[in-house]
Protein backbone atom coordinates (compact mmCIF):
# COMPACT_ATOMS: atom_id res chain seq x y z
CA UNK A 1 0.00 0.00 0.00
CA UNK A 2 1.35 3.45 -0.81
CA UNK A 3 2.17 6.06 2.09
CA UNK A 4 2.35 9.92 1.29
CA UNK A 5 6.46 9.34 2.07
CA UNK A 6 6.37 7.49 -0.76
CA UNK A 7 5.21 9.97 -3.11
CA UNK A 8 8.23 12.32 -3.07
CA UNK A 9 6.72 14.69 -0.16
CA UNK A 10 8.99 16.35 2.65
CA UNK A 11 9.32 15.61 6.46
CA UNK A 12 7.98 18.73 7.07
CA UNK A 13 4.55 18.08 4.85
CA UNK A 14 4.63 14.46 6.04
CA UNK A 15 4.63 15.58 10.00
CA UNK A 16 1.71 18.18 9.49
CA UNK A 17 -0.75 15.11 7.24
CA UNK A 18 0.80 13.14 10.22
CA UNK A 19 -0.95 15.27 13.03
CA UNK A 20 -4.22 15.31 10.60
CA UNK A 21 -4.27 11.91 11.24
CA UNK A 22 -4.24 10.54 7.56
CA UNK A 23 -2.15 7.75 6.49
CA UNK A 24 -2.64 6.48 3.08
CA UNK A 25 -2.65 8.87 -0.08
CA UNK A 26 -6.43 9.08 -1.84
CA UNK A 27 -6.47 7.84 -5.29
CA UNK A 28 -6.41 11.42 -6.59
CA UNK A 29 -3.50 11.90 -4.81
CA UNK A 30 -1.68 8.97 -5.40
CA UNK A 31 -1.92 9.89 -9.22
CA UNK A 32 -1.65 13.62 -8.87
CA UNK A 33 1.52 14.16 -6.38
CA UNK A 34 4.66 12.88 -8.35
CA UNK A 35 3.20 14.13 -11.39
CA UNK A 36 3.11 17.71 -10.21
CA UNK A 37 6.54 17.22 -8.05
CA UNK A 38 8.13 16.47 -11.65
CA UNK A 39 6.84 19.94 -12.73
CA UNK A 40 4.29 18.17 -15.02
CA UNK A 41 1.10 19.98 -16.79
CA UNK A 42 -1.54 18.12 -14.77
CA UNK A 43 -5.33 17.19 -16.34
CA UNK A 44 -7.45 15.99 -13.75
CA UNK A 45 -10.91 14.89 -13.19
CA UNK A 46 -12.69 13.84 -9.81
CA UNK A 47 -15.46 14.31 -7.86
CA UNK A 48 -15.81 16.48 -4.92
CA UNK A 49 -14.88 14.62 -1.90
CA UNK A 50 -12.03 12.35 -3.29
CA UNK A 51 -9.10 14.86 -1.62
CA UNK A 52 -8.36 16.60 -5.12
CA UNK A 53 -7.72 19.72 -2.89
CA UNK A 54 -4.99 18.25 -1.37
CA UNK A 55 -3.58 16.77 -4.66
CA UNK A 56 -2.27 19.98 -6.04
CA UNK A 57 -1.83 21.31 -2.38
CA UNK A 58 1.04 19.02 -0.52
CA UNK A 59 3.20 19.30 -3.43
CA UNK A 60 2.45 23.06 -4.11
CA UNK A 61 3.74 23.61 -1.03
CA UNK A 62 6.90 21.21 -1.36
CA UNK A 63 7.85 23.14 -4.73
CA UNK A 64 7.61 26.66 -2.99
CA UNK A 65 9.01 25.88 -0.02
CA UNK A 66 12.42 26.40 -2.15
CA UNK A 67 12.41 30.05 -2.58
CA UNK A 68 10.67 33.29 -1.05
CA UNK A 69 8.32 35.81 -3.04
CA UNK A 70 9.07 39.44 -3.73
CA UNK A 71 6.85 42.31 -3.21
CA UNK A 72 3.30 42.11 -5.33
CA UNK A 73 5.20 39.70 -7.19
CA UNK A 74 2.82 36.39 -6.01
CA UNK A 75 4.42 33.11 -7.20
CA UNK A 76 1.77 30.85 -7.90
CA UNK A 77 -2.24 31.87 -8.60
CA UNK A 78 -5.16 29.27 -7.69
CA UNK A 79 -8.23 29.97 -9.24
CA UNK A 80 -11.57 29.18 -7.24
CA UNK A 81 -15.27 29.63 -8.86
CA UNK A 82 -16.50 30.92 -5.40
CA UNK A 83 -15.49 32.61 -2.28
CA UNK A 84 -16.32 29.66 -0.18
CA UNK A 85 -14.04 27.37 -2.30
CA UNK A 86 -11.53 29.79 -2.08
CA UNK A 87 -11.83 29.63 1.84
CA UNK A 88 -11.61 26.04 1.80
CA UNK A 89 -8.23 25.85 -0.21
CA UNK A 90 -7.08 28.19 1.93
CA UNK A 91 -7.37 26.39 4.86
CA UNK A 92 -5.70 23.37 3.33
CA UNK A 93 -2.77 25.39 2.84
CA UNK A 94 -3.18 26.53 6.37
CA UNK A 95 -3.14 22.91 8.19
CA UNK A 96 -0.40 21.32 5.45
CA UNK A 97 1.60 23.75 5.66
CA UNK A 98 2.10 24.66 9.43
CA UNK A 99 6.03 23.72 9.51
CA UNK A 100 6.74 26.20 6.60
CA UNK A 101 6.89 29.88 6.24
CA UNK A 102 5.06 30.21 3.11
CA UNK A 103 2.66 33.30 2.79
CA UNK A 104 -0.53 33.28 1.25
CA UNK A 105 -3.61 35.48 0.44
CA UNK A 106 -6.76 35.20 -0.10
CA UNK A 107 -8.53 37.29 -3.13
CA UNK A 108 -12.32 36.70 -2.72
CA UNK A 109 -15.15 39.35 -3.13
CA UNK A 110 -17.08 40.75 0.16
CA UNK A 111 -13.54 41.36 2.09
CA UNK A 112 -11.82 44.20 2.18
CA UNK A 113 -9.93 45.27 -0.53
CA UNK A 114 -7.10 46.83 2.00
CA UNK A 115 -6.45 43.41 3.52
CA UNK A 116 -5.96 42.24 0.70
CA UNK A 117 -3.30 44.74 -1.26
CA UNK A 118 -1.34 44.99 2.28
CA UNK A 119 -1.16 40.99 2.36
CA UNK A 120 0.41 41.59 -1.83
CA UNK A 121 2.62 44.43 -0.57
CA UNK A 122 4.18 42.19 1.68
CA UNK A 123 5.12 39.33 -0.97
CA UNK A 124 2.66 35.68 -1.64
CA UNK A 125 4.01 32.48 -1.99
CA UNK A 126 0.42 31.88 -2.81
CA UNK A 127 -2.83 33.36 -4.08
CA UNK A 128 -5.62 31.90 -4.10
CA UNK A 129 -9.03 33.81 -5.84
CA UNK A 130 -11.91 34.12 -7.47
CA UNK A 131 -11.38 35.47 -11.26
CA UNK A 132 -13.33 38.71 -10.56
CA UNK A 133 -11.37 39.99 -7.82
CA UNK A 134 -8.16 38.69 -8.96
CA UNK A 135 -9.12 40.58 -12.00
CA UNK A 136 -10.32 43.59 -10.20
CA UNK A 137 -6.82 44.13 -7.80
CA UNK A 138 -4.25 43.16 -11.07
CA UNK A 139 -6.11 46.60 -13.04
CA UNK A 140 -5.97 48.57 -10.48
CA UNK A 141 -2.01 47.85 -10.36
CA UNK A 142 -1.65 45.80 -7.39
CA UNK A 143 0.26 42.73 -8.55
CA UNK A 144 2.44 42.30 -11.43
CA UNK A 145 2.34 38.24 -12.62
CA UNK A 146 6.11 37.86 -13.93
CA UNK A 147 7.18 35.55 -11.39
CA UNK A 148 4.18 32.85 -11.68
CA UNK A 149 5.42 29.80 -11.26
CA UNK A 150 2.17 27.63 -10.94
CA UNK A 151 -1.07 28.10 -12.12
CA UNK A 152 -3.84 26.47 -11.06
CA UNK A 153 -7.43 26.44 -12.39
CA UNK A 154 -10.01 24.12 -9.97
CA UNK A 155 -13.46 23.39 -10.48
CA UNK A 156 -13.35 24.62 -14.38
CA UNK A 157 -16.60 22.92 -15.13
CA UNK A 158 -18.62 24.99 -12.70
CA UNK A 159 -16.03 27.83 -13.40
CA UNK A 160 -18.00 27.56 -17.44
CA UNK A 161 -21.44 27.27 -15.53
CA UNK A 162 -20.80 29.82 -14.18
CA UNK A 163 -19.66 32.27 -16.97
CA UNK A 164 -15.93 32.89 -15.90
CA UNK A 165 -14.05 31.11 -18.71
CA UNK A 166 -13.33 34.18 -20.02
CA UNK A 167 -11.80 35.91 -17.08
CA UNK A 168 -9.61 32.88 -16.74
CA UNK A 169 -8.12 33.00 -20.16
CA UNK A 170 -7.95 36.55 -19.72
CA UNK A 171 -5.60 35.86 -16.71
CA UNK A 172 -3.99 33.07 -18.09
CA UNK A 173 -2.71 35.41 -21.04
CA UNK A 174 -1.72 37.60 -18.43
CA UNK A 175 0.80 34.95 -16.84
CA UNK A 176 3.88 33.92 -17.77
CA UNK A 177 4.10 31.25 -21.06
CA UNK A 178 7.03 28.98 -19.19
CA UNK A 179 4.91 28.32 -16.37
CA UNK A 180 3.65 24.63 -14.48
CA UNK A 181 -0.82 24.26 -14.95
CA UNK A 182 -2.63 22.27 -12.67
CA UNK A 183 -6.03 22.04 -14.14
CA UNK A 184 -9.27 19.97 -12.11
CA UNK A 185 -12.88 19.27 -12.89
CA UNK A 186 -15.45 17.08 -11.76
CA UNK A 187 -16.67 16.43 -14.87
CA UNK A 188 -14.84 16.41 -18.28
CA UNK A 189 -17.54 17.63 -21.36
CA UNK A 190 -16.27 18.85 -24.53
CA UNK A 191 -15.81 21.83 -23.75
CA UNK A 192 -13.72 21.47 -20.82
CA UNK A 193 -11.66 18.98 -22.73
CA UNK A 194 -11.23 21.67 -25.46
CA UNK A 195 -10.20 24.73 -22.29
CA UNK A 196 -7.64 21.79 -21.09
CA UNK A 197 -5.93 21.73 -24.82
CA UNK A 198 -5.68 25.16 -24.99
CA UNK A 199 -4.08 26.18 -21.17
CA UNK A 200 -2.25 23.17 -20.81
CA UNK A 201 1.24 21.54 -22.44
CA UNK A 202 1.75 17.70 -22.71
CA UNK A 203 -0.58 17.26 -19.90
CA UNK A 204 -0.37 13.80 -17.51
CA UNK A 205 -4.25 12.81 -17.31
CA UNK A 206 -5.26 11.70 -13.55
CA UNK A 207 -8.94 10.28 -13.63
CA UNK A 208 -10.58 8.33 -10.63
CA UNK A 209 -14.11 7.72 -9.90
CA UNK A 210 -16.15 8.10 -13.62
CA UNK A 211 -17.55 11.53 -13.09
CA UNK A 212 -21.33 10.02 -13.53
CA UNK A 213 -20.74 7.45 -10.35
CA UNK A 214 -22.69 7.85 -7.10
CA UNK A 215 -21.63 6.28 -4.01
CA UNK A 216 -23.44 2.92 -3.70
CA UNK A 217 -23.73 3.28 0.30
CA UNK A 218 -26.00 6.68 -0.61
CA UNK A 219 -29.43 5.88 -0.55
CA UNK A 220 -31.55 7.55 -3.19
CA UNK A 221 -35.32 8.10 -3.43
CA UNK A 222 -37.55 9.97 -6.45
CA UNK A 223 -40.40 11.35 -4.14
CA UNK A 224 -43.14 11.96 -6.96
CA UNK A 225 -45.50 14.18 -6.02
CA UNK A 226 -49.30 14.75 -8.27
CA UNK A 227 -48.42 18.35 -8.26
CA UNK A 228 -45.45 21.60 -9.26
CA UNK A 229 -47.60 23.51 -6.75
CA UNK A 230 -45.00 25.13 -4.44
CA UNK A 231 -46.72 25.33 -1.67
CA UNK A 232 -47.40 21.42 -1.52
CA UNK A 233 -43.79 21.04 -3.04
CA UNK A 234 -43.12 22.63 0.58
CA UNK A 235 -45.80 20.85 2.62
CA UNK A 236 -43.92 17.18 0.94
CA UNK A 237 -40.26 18.80 2.27
CA UNK A 238 -41.79 18.77 5.86
CA UNK A 239 -43.10 15.31 5.56
CA UNK A 240 -39.63 14.06 4.69
CA UNK A 241 -37.90 16.06 7.12
CA UNK A 242 -39.76 14.71 9.83
CA UNK A 243 -40.25 11.09 9.26
CA UNK A 244 -36.56 9.76 10.22
CA UNK A 245 -33.74 11.58 12.12
CA UNK A 246 -31.58 14.39 10.54
CA UNK A 247 -28.21 14.93 11.72
CA UNK A 248 -27.66 17.41 9.49
CA UNK A 249 -28.77 18.22 5.40
CA UNK A 250 -27.97 20.02 2.58
CA UNK A 251 -31.59 21.11 0.63
CA UNK A 252 -30.79 22.45 -2.53
CA UNK A 253 -33.00 24.33 -4.62
CA UNK A 254 -31.90 25.34 -8.55
CA UNK A 255 -32.66 29.21 -8.38
CA UNK A 256 -31.12 31.68 -5.04
CA UNK A 257 -34.47 33.17 -5.09
CA UNK A 258 -36.18 29.89 -4.12
CA UNK A 259 -33.02 29.36 -1.57
CA UNK A 260 -34.40 32.54 0.61
CA UNK A 261 -38.00 31.72 0.34
CA UNK A 262 -37.32 27.97 1.63
CA UNK A 263 -35.65 28.82 4.61
CA UNK A 264 -38.19 31.24 5.41
CA UNK A 265 -40.68 28.74 5.14
CA UNK A 266 -39.05 26.05 7.10
CA UNK A 267 -38.00 28.10 9.82
CA UNK A 268 -41.66 29.88 10.27
CA UNK A 269 -42.86 26.13 10.78
CA UNK A 270 -40.35 25.66 13.60
CA UNK A 271 -37.03 24.11 11.83
CA UNK A 272 -33.87 24.96 12.48
CA UNK A 273 -32.76 26.32 9.22
CA UNK A 274 -29.81 28.57 8.09
CA UNK A 275 -29.70 30.06 4.06
CA UNK A 276 -26.95 30.07 1.62
CA UNK A 277 -26.92 31.69 -1.49
CA UNK A 278 -25.00 34.59 -3.67
CA UNK A 279 -27.05 37.42 -2.94
CA UNK A 280 -25.50 36.88 0.99
CA UNK A 281 -22.45 39.48 1.75
CA UNK A 282 -19.41 37.39 2.92
CA UNK A 283 -19.81 38.11 6.55
CA UNK A 284 -23.09 36.30 6.50
CA UNK A 285 -22.24 33.35 4.88
CA UNK A 286 -18.88 32.67 6.45
CA UNK A 287 -21.27 32.61 9.72
CA UNK A 288 -24.23 30.91 8.46
CA UNK A 289 -21.42 27.80 7.14
CA UNK A 290 -19.72 27.98 10.86
CA UNK A 291 -22.75 27.57 12.72
CA UNK A 292 -23.71 24.49 10.42
CA UNK A 293 -20.53 23.03 10.84
CA UNK A 294 -20.52 23.62 14.85
CA UNK A 295 -24.15 21.76 14.39
CA UNK A 296 -26.38 24.87 15.69
CA UNK A 297 -28.01 24.92 12.35
CA UNK A 298 -29.31 21.18 11.46
CA UNK A 299 -30.62 22.27 7.85
CA UNK A 300 -28.79 24.44 5.06
CA UNK A 301 -30.37 25.44 2.15
CA UNK A 302 -28.41 26.19 -0.94
CA UNK A 303 -28.01 26.66 -4.40
CA UNK A 304 -25.51 24.44 -6.40
CA UNK A 305 -22.89 27.40 -6.88
CA UNK A 306 -23.15 28.27 -2.85
CA UNK A 307 -22.52 24.73 -1.49
CA UNK A 308 -19.90 24.00 -4.89
CA UNK A 309 -16.75 22.63 -2.73
CA UNK A 310 -18.21 22.59 1.29
CA UNK A 311 -16.87 19.88 2.67
CA UNK A 312 -18.93 19.07 5.92
CA UNK A 313 -18.20 16.05 7.74
CA UNK A 314 -20.75 13.19 8.61
CA UNK A 315 -23.64 14.88 6.27
CA UNK A 316 -26.39 12.48 6.89
CA UNK A 317 -28.65 13.53 4.58
CA UNK A 318 -29.65 15.67 1.13
CA UNK A 319 -32.98 16.67 -0.07
CA UNK A 320 -33.70 18.17 -3.61
CA UNK A 321 -36.01 20.38 -3.30
CA UNK A 322 -35.95 21.42 -6.84
CA UNK A 323 -34.43 18.50 -9.34
CA UNK A 324 -31.09 19.99 -10.91
CA UNK A 325 -31.57 21.40 -14.34
CA UNK A 326 -28.35 19.39 -15.52
CA UNK A 327 -27.78 15.51 -14.33
CA UNK A 328 -24.44 16.29 -13.66
CA UNK A 329 -25.18 18.80 -10.70
CA UNK A 330 -27.25 15.54 -8.80
CA UNK A 331 -23.99 13.78 -8.90
CA UNK A 332 -22.17 16.24 -7.24
CA UNK A 333 -25.71 17.20 -5.00
CA UNK A 334 -25.81 13.64 -2.96
CA UNK A 335 -22.05 13.39 -3.06
CA UNK A 336 -22.41 15.39 0.01
CA UNK A 337 -23.57 12.60 1.72
CA UNK A 338 -22.23 8.79 2.59
CA UNK A 339 -18.82 10.36 2.62
CA UNK A 340 -15.56 8.20 4.21
CA UNK A 341 -17.23 4.93 4.33
CA UNK A 342 -20.30 6.31 6.07
CA UNK A 343 -24.06 5.48 4.87
CA UNK A 344 -26.05 8.28 3.48
CA UNK A 345 -30.17 9.04 2.13
CA UNK A 346 -30.25 11.29 -0.33
CA UNK A 347 -34.51 12.45 -1.56
CA UNK A 348 -35.25 14.17 -4.56
CA UNK A 349 -38.79 16.17 -5.14
CA UNK A 350 -40.47 15.23 -8.50
CA UNK A 351 -43.06 16.68 -9.76
CA UNK A 352 -44.51 15.98 -13.21
CA UNK A 353 -43.10 18.52 -15.03
CA UNK A 354 -39.88 17.04 -14.06
CA UNK A 355 -39.94 14.00 -16.63
CA UNK A 356 -37.27 15.12 -18.85
CA UNK A 357 -34.46 16.18 -16.15
CA UNK A 358 -35.38 12.55 -14.49
CA UNK A 359 -34.50 10.78 -17.53
CA UNK A 360 -31.60 12.47 -17.74
CA UNK A 361 -30.28 11.61 -14.59
CA UNK A 362 -30.66 8.04 -14.62
CA UNK A 363 -29.04 7.79 -18.03
CA UNK A 364 -26.24 9.71 -16.65
CA UNK A 365 -25.58 7.63 -13.80
CA UNK A 366 -27.10 4.29 -15.25
CA UNK A 367 -28.91 3.30 -12.47
CA UNK A 368 -32.68 2.90 -12.32
CA UNK A 369 -33.51 5.07 -8.63
CA UNK A 370 -36.32 3.91 -6.32
CA UNK A 371 -39.56 5.84 -6.85
CA UNK A 372 -41.82 6.61 -3.84
CA UNK A 373 -45.38 8.20 -4.02
CA UNK A 374 -46.09 11.00 -1.74
CA UNK A 375 -50.31 10.79 -2.20
CA UNK A 376 -53.02 13.01 -0.26
CA UNK A 377 -51.15 16.06 -0.12
CA UNK A 378 -53.12 18.80 1.87
CA UNK A 379 -54.49 21.33 -0.51
CA UNK A 380 -52.60 24.75 -0.08
CA UNK A 381 -56.07 26.57 0.02
CA UNK A 382 -56.69 25.13 3.05
CA UNK A 383 -53.63 25.62 4.87
CA UNK A 384 -51.92 28.89 3.39
CA UNK A 385 -54.57 31.20 4.86
CA UNK A 386 -53.72 29.44 8.33
CA UNK A 387 -49.94 29.38 8.00
CA UNK A 388 -49.16 33.05 6.48
CA UNK A 389 -47.35 30.88 3.20
CA UNK A 390 -48.57 31.73 -0.57
CA UNK A 391 -47.66 30.00 -3.36
CA UNK A 392 -46.02 32.41 -6.60
CA UNK A 393 -46.38 29.22 -9.24
CA UNK A 394 -49.50 27.63 -7.87
CA UNK A 395 -51.49 30.28 -10.48
CA UNK A 396 -50.71 30.16 -14.38
CA UNK A 397 -49.12 26.63 -14.47
CA UNK A 398 -45.39 26.85 -14.79
CA UNK A 399 -45.20 30.09 -16.50
CA UNK A 400 -43.53 31.42 -13.45
CA UNK A 401 -40.40 28.80 -13.44
CA UNK A 402 -40.41 28.95 -17.17
CA UNK A 403 -39.13 32.75 -16.83
CA UNK A 404 -36.78 31.72 -14.74
CA UNK A 405 -35.41 29.07 -15.89
CA UNK A 406 -34.33 31.14 -19.14
CA UNK A 407 -31.64 32.56 -17.56
CA UNK A 408 -30.40 28.55 -16.56
CA UNK A 409 -27.41 29.09 -19.04
CA UNK A 410 -26.75 33.18 -17.96
CA UNK A 411 -25.77 32.80 -14.54
CA UNK A 412 -24.40 36.20 -12.82
CA UNK A 413 -21.33 36.28 -11.34
CA UNK A 414 -22.73 35.24 -7.78
CA UNK A 415 -24.22 32.40 -9.44
CA UNK A 416 -27.99 32.96 -9.87
CA UNK A 417 -30.02 32.10 -12.45
CA UNK A 418 -31.55 35.20 -14.73
CA UNK A 419 -35.11 35.70 -15.16
CA UNK A 420 -36.44 37.30 -11.61
CA UNK A 421 -37.28 40.58 -13.39
CA UNK A 422 -38.54 39.62 -16.51
CA UNK A 423 -40.54 37.40 -14.91
CA UNK A 424 -42.34 40.84 -12.40
CA UNK A 425 -42.73 42.87 -15.32
CA UNK A 426 -45.18 39.89 -17.22
CA UNK A 427 -46.70 38.84 -14.26
CA UNK A 428 -50.46 39.97 -14.83
CA UNK A 429 -51.99 42.69 -12.85
CA UNK A 430 -54.84 40.42 -11.33
CA UNK A 431 -52.43 37.82 -10.42
CA UNK A 432 -52.32 36.99 -6.65
CA UNK A 433 -49.64 37.96 -4.15
CA UNK A 434 -46.90 35.81 -4.44
CA UNK A 435 -44.81 34.70 -1.38
CA UNK A 436 -42.04 37.24 -1.58
CA UNK A 437 -44.35 39.78 -1.60
CA UNK A 438 -45.28 38.71 1.92
CA UNK A 439 -47.21 41.47 4.62
CA UNK A 440 -45.21 44.11 5.17
CA UNK A 441 -43.96 43.54 8.63
CA UNK A 442 -42.43 40.10 7.22
CA UNK A 443 -40.42 42.01 4.71
CA UNK A 444 -39.32 44.24 7.27
CA UNK A 445 -37.83 41.29 9.22
CA UNK A 446 -34.56 40.25 9.19
CA UNK A 447 -33.88 36.38 8.02
CA UNK A 448 -32.33 35.59 11.29
CA UNK A 449 -34.81 37.81 13.44
CA UNK A 450 -36.19 35.73 16.12
CA UNK A 451 -40.31 35.78 15.60
CA UNK A 452 -41.86 35.63 18.82
CA UNK A 453 -44.60 35.19 19.39
CA UNK A 454 -44.39 32.02 17.11
CA UNK A 455 -46.29 32.41 13.72
CA UNK A 456 -49.52 30.44 13.26
CA UNK A 457 -48.82 27.17 11.95
CA UNK A 458 -45.51 26.58 14.06
CA UNK A 459 -44.13 23.14 14.26
CA UNK A 460 -44.12 22.35 17.84
CA UNK A 461 -44.38 18.57 17.09
CA UNK A 462 -40.88 18.61 15.54
CA UNK A 463 -38.23 16.55 17.08
CA UNK A 464 -35.93 18.52 19.29
CA UNK A 465 -32.65 18.03 16.42
CA UNK A 466 -34.95 19.99 13.96
CA UNK A 467 -36.64 22.54 15.87
CA UNK A 468 -35.86 26.05 16.53
CA UNK A 469 -36.26 27.91 19.45
CA UNK A 470 -38.30 31.08 17.87
CA UNK A 471 -37.93 33.38 21.75
CA UNK A 472 -33.59 32.78 21.05
CA UNK A 473 -34.36 34.07 17.51
CA UNK A 474 -31.81 30.89 16.09
CA UNK A 475 -31.81 30.55 12.28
Amino acid sequence: MTSFADLGLGDDILKAIQDVGYTTPTPIQEQAIPYVLQMRDVLGCAQTGTGKTAGFVLPMLEMLGKGRARARMPRSVILEPTRELATQVAENFDIYGKYHKLSMALLIGGEQMGDQVRALDRGVDVLIATPGRFLDLYERGKMMLNDIKIFVIDEADRMLDMGFIPDVEKIAGLLPKMRQTLFFSATMPPEIRKLADRFLSNPKTVTVSPPASTAVNVKQVFVEIPTDNDWQKREALRILLTREPVQNAFIFCNRKRDVALLDKSLRGHGFNAGALHGDMDQSSRTETLEKFKRGEITLLVCSDVAARGLDVEAMSHVYNFDVPFHAEDYVHRIGRTGRAGRSGTAYTIVTPEDVKQVAAIENLIKKKIERETLKDLPEPQTHMKHSGERDHRSHGGRDGRSHSRGGAHGHSRSGGHGGRQHHAQHQPSHAPRSESAAPARERSEKPNAPLSPPPVGFREDLPAFLRRTPSKGKS
